[in-house]
């Protein structure tokens, strides 16, 4: 998927929402978790239920690969059901030397169709480079995030700049913004305003709405760009919203009121 096209699906449906599918079978509903595909079961209702009213889905890979080979077949599956129309993200949050870098982008984005991967950008541009080789792909970094580690090292001041800050400039001169995005923490929304100087033309994945307590106002006011620019994904809040039969339909109106705040912002 290009950017043009994302940038469409965010107007048409007037939503910036990514569901965030980081399945946990001992938190689906109980009905449901003696099913012998439980998982890809609840994954595709929640789907179901969700799909009008957000553009993205991400998958936490860390779900799925704790189970071993019957979790690959289940995040493929998966995968598989979301609709083309919708940007397909692998939270996996790989980088490697470059070699192994190659084989985590075939991984993603060719053995499992993904739009996107998210990786880490510690071993710096060989470890990122062959993610970015891929066309219509997009390869999502790490910038700034959420937990209390960040303060270990993204916080850092390295002169008069924080680290994150040194990480974006450096990165962005690697790819464009038709295939490299940002990962910046819901709750550090104060910093956006500055990470849009650095990269004003660049989609940032917004993950910490919801039970981590951001503020989608706060993002939205201080994280758009002039298309946008923006997912903002919710996982807990949405997935785990209803616990007995009705959970889909629980989850279809958690879903709808994050896109209805949303459009008020657009």
């Amino acid at each position: 998927m290009n950017k043009s096209y994302l940038e469409q699906q965010i107007q048409q449906k007037k939503s910036y929402l990514c569901v965030g599918l980081d399945t946990d079978i001992t938190l689906i509903p109980d009905h449901l978790q003696q099913l012998p595909n439980a998982i890809v079961t609840f994954n595709k209702a929640i789907i179901d239920a969700t799909k009008d009213y957000c553009v993205s889905y991400k998958i936490n890979t860390a779900f799925y690969e704790a189970l071993g080979t019957k979790g690959w077949e289940i995040m493929e599956e998966t995968l598989h059901y979301i609709p083309n129309t919708h940007f397909k993200i692998a939270d996996a949050k790989r980088g490697d030397i470059g070699n192994t870098s190659a084989r985590y982008a075939k991984a993603f984005f060719e053995t499992l169709p993904f739009d996107a991967v998210t990786v880490t950008p510690y071993m710096g541009e060989d470890s990122i480079k062959p993610f970015l080789e891929y066309e219509n792909k997009f390869t999502i970094v790490l910038g700034l995030t959420s937990n209390k580690g960040a303060n270990d090292f993204e916080l850092l001041k390295i002169g008069e700049q924080f680290l994150y800050e040194k990480v974006l400039e450096k990165v962005s001169q690697w790819g464009t913004p038709n295939n490299l995005m940002f990962v910046v923490g819901a709750t550090q929304a104060n910093e956006l305003q500055q990470i849009r100087k650095i990269v004003p033309e660049n989609f940032l994945l917004i993950p910490g709405i919801g039970f981590q307590g951001g503020s989608l106002k706060d993002v939205s006011t201080n994280g758009f760009n002039k298309n946008v620019g923006i997912l903002v994904n919710v996982s807990r809040a949405i997935i785990y919203a209803g616990t007995n039969q009705q959970f889909a339909t629980d989850a279809k109106e958690i879903a709808l009121e994050y896109q209805t705040e949303m459009s008020s912002y657009l």
